[in-house]
């Protein structure tokens, strides 16, 4: 898919195992010899796996969430962040989850790890103040794709073309923010500040 989509929009491709740190560098000399004026970096890596922690097997499948929802982003933002700051506009995305405010019972270190890049994202941004990279968390809601096996099947969820159009269309219109949130998102988002957490909860978790 990713080839017929190359030839189609005519962008470049790079192998990358977000898991392996050569891997990581590898790809981001590759990315820099054919496109040293890149400006934009979007640090987007998930893999959401359904986890029981009533017993002790769920470990490897939480390390491996961990490994790539975590420490991939990470390992990109660092194998990048230099370069950006070189670039006079520059543009550092991440992407995080609704999940990451209002847990979903069957994926804690999902909703974990999306955590993480929430307040990480935050957290770069500070830092960067002040630099010509401006940090920008993008927050999806479900959408139909095949993240979870059958989900791009499942009516209630937001469909892709429409979640592709209404995020363009966000970053488009608000050059400025630092989180980019589609309409669908914002229960989640907002839950516990707007005094709707257990509610929200409790709706997520009904099915």
């Amino acid at each position: 898919m990713l080839e017929r989509l190359a030839a189609a929009h005519g962008f470049g491709t790079v192998t990358i195992d977000i898991s392996d740190p050569v891997s990581v560098l590898s790809a981001r000399d590759a990315v820099l010899a054919a496109h040293p004026d890149l400006n934009v970096l979007i640090a987007m890596a998930g893999i959401i796996v359904p986890e029981d922690v009533t017993t002790a097997g769920f470990l490897d499948t939480a390390e491996r969430i961990i490994d790539t929802n975590v420490l991939g982003p990470v390992r990109l933002v660092a194998a990048f962040t230099e370069h950006l700051q070189s670039r006079p506009d520059a543009t550092i995305i991440t992407v995080s989850s609704g999940l990451a405010h209002t847990p979903l019972r069957l994926t804690p270190s999902y909703n974990a790890s999306k955590a993480f890049i929430h307040q990480f994202t935050e957290s770069i941004r500070l830092q960067l103040a002040g630099t010509s990279v401006q940090v920008i968390e993008l927050v999806p809601p479900a959408v139909r794709t095949e993240l979870m096996r059958g989900q791009s099947q499942v009516e209630a969820f937001l469909p892709l073309d429409d979640y592709i159009d209404e995020t363009m269309s966000l970053l488009a219109s608000q050059p400025g923010a630092n989180e980019i949130l589609v309409e669908r998102v914002k229960p989640l988002r907002f839950s516990e500040v707007n005094g709707a957490y257990e509610q929200a909860i409790a709706t997520l978790n009904s099915h």
